[in-house]
């Protein structure tokens, strides 16, 4: 499991619009990430690309999961996992009540 960014998530927000607001005073979008990535006191500038990217996609701007979709599958795996436990549990369930009919009975 991933852990949790150690960045709040208004601080991603910031950061993503700062790249789009000084992309233009650069000469690379890398450069201006590195930039804004130093002023803001991100840890690596690739952690600031992933996030211009993520914005993009869940943007429409670029092919790729948003992160609604993300959450989504995330979601239905868990729910997926869940079913399939419980379908196990089903099984021993039905296949102990089926042995225990199979059994013959002794009257007292």
């Amino acid at each position: 499991m991933a852990r949790p960014s150690p960045y709040p998530l208004e601080l991603r927000r910031r950061a993503v619009r700062m790249v789009a607001e000084v992309r233009p005073e650069y000469d690379t979008e890398w450069a201006a990430m590195k930039a804004v990535a130093q002023k803001l006191g991100i840890g690596t500038t690739e952690t600031l690309r992933e996030w211009v990217r993520q914005d993009q996609i869940d943007a429409g701007t670029r092919p790729g999961t948003t992160t609604e979709e993300s959450a989504e599958l995330k979601r239905l795996k868990k729910e997926n996992a869940e079913l399939k436990r419980a379908n196990e549990i089903l099984k021993a369930a039905a296949s102990f009540f089926a042995a225990e009919l199979d059994r013959p009975h002794t009257r007292s």
